[in-house]
């Protein structure tokens, strides 16, 4: 081992007595822990400890990137091949945080550059990557490999360009549901001839027509191809000719179903999905149809995720489709499927752990489709398993809450979005407290929680009473008082985020946790009754906080304020723009 290493005590925690481990060993023992959470608890025990986790160190994950800076990453672990890093608050996906906001993505790479040149993996969440940060990645780290972009905005398929001319040894380009300025599908065509390295490619999320020969090139290339989601532009016809040519594939997206088939089609189609084997996740198949569904059965067989959230399926096809699912994990899907194809679900998937149900039509919340408690019901008889649950739907009562949980106690995530704001139990027009209530009391490993509909302060009573493991609250169109946000930040633990819009809770309330925050990864609040005073005085008391203000542009009175307020060792950041007051 480095002499150096033993003699650096910087940054670290005073010396207490620890086993005396080799570094060597201590090092390579350490190296074997992947939680980011236990490593950092390791890291406390002493300063040896602490020194051979800092240098052991590969992976880095960074849930705010304005609570460290990149040389103080840098400066602590000199040794890191992969960053995960997410920027703007989660309600940006709901367009509540700011245009040029910031998270821009550039000066963390200038400084990985110089300490990084080694760099890997960058795995990036709710960023601004502009095509002058992707070209400076490609670029400046010859031996990046996997490159995964979520929910982030600023570049363009130009910036995609530089990073398949440039990643010689790229293994994964991973885009999701980024806003990206889609100018063309040539960027495929950039991957050098003899590019044969990549294992997961997923552009699901692109709009553009691609260049479908040099698409089919690279895959024939690329033979430990195991993840490929392809966008709408890709025809089943060639989608089959893809299949075909990546024989490995553990997951696919497919695409549009919006062809019709002739029967020699129809069969060559079929013969593909049924050489997938391996296949383990299928997403996509938008515009899929009673009349297409029959060709996926054959892959159906060792399907642990099903990703059918753009496919408008009704109650019958999908019936139809989970009788050869008898392995589903995970399942996500639209809520055309109406109750009848819950109860589909809960007769077909006994294993079931994870299941979300987006709105078809999210603005039409009183519209013809859409499921009820019935359907989360009959899911909770059949699937006994089920741990994640993301439900929006159009009504819901506490009883059925109640029975629902009985059934499935061991709920990690419970995400309810009743579609219409503030709407009591449809049946006694009581608020839902009591439905939020036998989750917190019922589901004690509970993690993450959303709460909707009509709810007092006494749903915030029982959480914070009942929800020791919450690490996660969001909030919105809910509460009476102050008293119910006081309630969760006296009362949970281990909460880390708490996200509010739309509630009465005003400056008693946040700076009630004056205590608290230092503890927590985030605040955010929109639309409630805080004033610039009180963020202020939260400001001047917890100097080692970062208190933004924004204001709320939707307010008519002008008073109206978003409240970003997290924890940091960097100090207020530099990129804020004009709109955002760092007190």
């Amino acid at each position: 081992m480095d002499p150096k290493r033993s003699k650096d005590s910087s940054d670290s925690p005073e010396s207490t007595h620890s086993p005396a481990f080799p570094d060597e060993a201590l090092e390579r023992i350490l190296s074997l822990l992947d939680s980011h959470k236990d490593r950092s608890c390791a890291s406390l025990v002493s300063k040896s400890w602490y020194n051979a986790e800092r240098w052991s160190r590969t992976r880095v994950f960074i849930g705010n990137c304005y609570s460290v800076s990149p040389a103080i990453v840098a400066r602590r672990f000199p040794n890191i091949r992969s960053v995960t890093l997410k920027g703007k608050p989660r309600f940006s996906d709901f367009n509540l945080v700011p245009q040029n906001w910031g998270a821009d993505i550039y000066s963390w790479l200038v400084v990985f550059a110089s300490c990084y040149p080694f760099l890997e993996e960058l795995r990036l969440k709710r960023m601004t990557v502009k095509d002058e940060s992707l070209e400076f990645l490609a670029t400046r780290f010859q031996n990046f490999k996997a490159l995964s972009l979520l929910s982030c905005d600023g570049f363009s398929t130009d910036g995609l360009a530089s990073v398949a001319t440039h990643c010689r040894n790229l293994m994964e380009l991973d885009i999701q549901e980024n806003g990206i300025d889609d100018r063309s599908g040539n960027w495929l065509s950039c991957f050098p001839d003899n590019f044969t390295s990549l294992e997961i490619l997923n552009f699901a999320s692109l709009n553009s027509d691609v260049d479908f020969d040099a698409l089919e090139r690279l895959v024939s290339r690329c033979r430990a191809l195991k993840v490929l989601k392809v966008n709408k532009s890709i025809t089943l016809d060639q989608l089959m000719r893809l299949i075909f040519r990546a024989p490995r594939l553990t997951e696919l997206g497919t695409g549009s179903f919006l062809q019709d088939l002739n029967a020699q089609q129809y069969a060559d189609l079929e013969r593909a999905f049924a050489g997938c084997r391996t296949l383990h996740t299928l997403s996509g198949l938008s515009e899929a149809t009673s009349v297409h569904l029959p060709v996926l059965y054959p892959a159906c067989a060792n399907l642990t995720f099903l990703n059918l959230s753009y496919a408008a399926l009704d109650s019958e096809d999908l019936a139809k489709l989970l009788v050869h699912c008898p392995c589903l994990r995970r399942l996500w899907i639209l809520d055309t499927v109406e109750d009848q194809g819950l109860e589909a679900v809960g007769f077909n998937c006994p294993l079931l752990e994870e299941l979300r149900v987006f709105p078809a039509h999210p603005f039409e919340p009183d519209g013809a489709h859409g499921v009820t408690e019935t359907g989360f019901l009959a899911v909770s008889i059949g699937c006994r398993r089920l741990r994640y649950i993301l439900y929006f739907c159009r009504q819901m009562t506490n009883a059925a809450v109640a029975t629902i949980v009985q059934n499935c106690p061991n709920f990690t995530h419970f995400r309810l979005c009743i579609m219409n704001p503030g709407q009591p139990d449809y049946m006694t027009n009581e608020p839902m407290d009591e439905a939020f209530g036998a989750v917190v009391r019922t589901c004690t490993r509970l993690q993450r929680l959303a709460v909707s509909g009509l709810l007092t302060d006494l749903t915030f009573e029982y959480i914070g009473r009942y929800a020791k493991n919450l690490e996660t609250l969001s909030v919105a169109f809910a509460g009476s008082s102050d008293r119910g946000m006081q309630c969760v930040l006296s009362g949970c633990p281990k909460l880390r985020k708490l996200e509010m819009r739309d509630c009465p809770f005003g400056n008693a309330a946040l700076l009630s946790g004056l205590e608290k925050y230092e503890s927590m990864r985030s605040l955010w609040m929109s639309a409630c009754k805080v004033t610039i005073n009180a963020c202020k005085v939260l400001a001047r008391e917890m100097p080692r906080l970062n208190v933004e203000v924004m204001e709320d542009e939707e307010s008519d009175d002008g008073e109206t304020y978003k409240v970003y307020v997290y924890r940091t060792v960097a100090g207020p950041r530099r990129d804020a723009p004009p709109f955002v007051l760092t007190l």
